[in-house]
């Protein structure tokens, strides 16, 4: 009998925040392809991948927010204010930019 080899894998949410933490080039895109998605929600789940990527606790206090009120704002039925969402962007190493559309 043959001996089977099997790999070793990891859950897809560990795989996602390792690499939005090691890469920043692919958060980057992460967070634009967010952006463009018709559904607000979908910014709220990738600021929030970003955020528990780089530790929820670090992003609170690099925001100026308390980690409950970033919980809040960044869950499901979340609905942040405009300069909640940029402190964040900023406490990620992100920020908004305009172009045309």
């Amino acid at each position: 009998m043959s001996e089977r080899k099997t790999c070793a894998t990891v859950p897809h949410e560990q795989w996602l925040r390792e690499r939005l933490r090691a890469d920043g080039e692919f958060a980057r895109e992460y967070l634009q392809a967010a952006i463009d998605d018709d559904d607000p929600r979908v910014l709220l789940f990738a600021l929030r991948d970003l955020a528990e990527a780089q530790g929820m606790a670090q992003v609170a206090e690099a925001a100026g927010i308390p980690r409950e009120s970033l919980y809040r704002a960044l869950g499901p039925r979340g609905n942040p204010r405009f300069s909640t969402l940029t402190a964040i962007m900023k406490a990620i190493g992100m920020r908004l930019t305009v172009t045309a559309a």
